[in-house]
């Protein structure tokens, strides 16, 4: 259930933000990006209680840029896991989680390129939208997730 509710509260704060359609795999890319920030951050399991704002600034600063969000991604997922064969329980929230996480790194989406020499940033230029690169679902999802939780 602690899942779908990540999920939920996710797709909330996308949706109020109103950044992308909610159609779009860039949408589900935010969404998926921000329900994972919200799972595996919920170590005390207050994400079912009405405490979830609080924990906001956590996810901005997990989303934010630089943070090497995957990493800590792979770790959190590592953890559960690890504990969860030691208490010989399956736990379908994870199961979930790690789904949500696959699909994140295996999917790829068409982005403009904003990395490309970082020379737009040193010579004021703007970015050239129609230079676009394939990018990992998660790269496009933890900006996009960061935007929406400042505009909620």
């Amino acid at each position: 259930m602690a899942w779908l509710y990540a999920e939920y509260i996710a797709d909330e704060v996308l949706r109020t933000g109103d950044l992308v359609p909610a159609s779009t795999l860039e949408f589900r890319a935010g969404r998926q990006t921000l329900a994972l920030t919200a799972y595996l951050s919920d170590l005390n399991d207050e994400l079912s209680g009405i405490r979830v704002v609080s924990q906001f600034d956590e996810w901005l600063s997990l989303t934010a840029y630089g943070h090497p969000w995957q990493e800590w991604v792979r770790e959190r997922l590592t953890s559960l896991a690890a504990e969860e064969r030691a208490r010989r329980r399956t736990n379908p929230d994870l199961r979930l989680a790690e789904a949500a996480w696959r699909w994140l790194e295996h999917t790829e989406l068409l982005a403009p390129d904003l990395d490309t020499g970082l020379a737009w940033r040193r010579s004021e230029l703007s970015v050239d939208e129609s230079d676009q690169v394939w990018t990992p679902a998660w790269q496009l999802g933890v900006p996009l997730g960061h935007l929406a939780i400042h505009l909620f």
